[in-house]
């Protein structure tokens, strides 16, 4: 499964998201990529990596093969992004194809994964187009407030494109609410609106307000290697079983 986690709004959990279930799927025994598709390198930060090492742009600009970039960390492994791929994503548009390019790069190694994913940009980029035309499916992280739901529908409307023109089998797995604290009215408000209004489905798993997953980039670790007995750990496996499950 080759799964992108995107929504358009910056913020939402995206990243901390591909880190843990990364892991949580790892320590199911799955074999996992993480691919950092993002220009400002949070996810490659997480783990500790640096601005002077070799990342996802050379690849995808040919000068660097993936054995020479990928990193392994955590039973993982993991193609990082810097600040230069955004100055590959400039030249790319003179690229013929330039849609296909992670496509084509991922085509190439994934019956090497279970799971690939890609952490997304928040903004409507070639790099998002990349990573949705290379995508079997595509998971959305909101936090249960308004602009995370504007920023949920503009990611649909991306994915119905994508999917009229490039990319007929992407289908939108689901939403994944984190960082909720369902005490509060406001929370299940929002949920009831969501699921009211619009025709999404929401995981069954959601992720609570955790300050261990909060400080586990701090130690260049997942939160499932930082604090296995947190309650931000437990849930992001109980998030990789429920995706198993979906992918068997």
């Amino acid at each position: 499964m080759i799964l992108a986690l995107a929504n358009h709004k910056g913020g939402t959990g995206k990243t901390t998201t591909a880190i843990n279930l990364g892991a949580a799927l790892a320590l199911k025994g799955k074999r996992v990529l993480l691919v950092d598709l993002d220009p400002q390198g949070n996810l490659s930060y997480s783990f500790g990596f640096d601005e002077n090492q070799l990342d996802i742009s050379y690849v995808l600009s040919e000068e660097k093969s993936f054995e020479e970039v990928v990193i392994h960390q955590e039973k993982m492994d993991i193609l990082p992004a810097t600040m230069r791929l955004s100055d590959i994503e400039l030249s790319m548009y003179s690229v013929d194809e330039r849609e296909f390019l992670l496509k084509n790069l991922l085509d190439s190694i994934k019956d090497n994964y279970d799971y690939i994913l890609i952490d997304c940009s928040p903004a409507r980029s070639l790099l998002t187009v990349n990573a949705l035309t290379a995508a079997d499916y595509v998971m959305s992280t909101i936090l249960l407030d308004v602009l995370s739901i504007q920023g949920l529908m503009h990611i649909v409307r991306t994915i119905q494109e994508i999917k009229m023109v490039l990319n007929a089998k992407l289908e939108f797995l689901g939403v994944l609410a984190v960082n909720i604290d369902l005490r509060k009215k406001l929370s299940k408000e929002v949920i009831d609106f969501v699921k009211a209004n619009y025709d999404f489905s929401f995981f069954q798993t959601s992720i609570r307000g955790n300050v261990k997953v909060a400080e586990a980039p701090s130690h260049g670790k997942s939160v499932v290697a930082y604090a296995p007995n947190s309650n931000g750990a437990k849930e992001y496996i109980l998030l990789a079983e429920e995706i198993i499950e979906f992918n068997k």
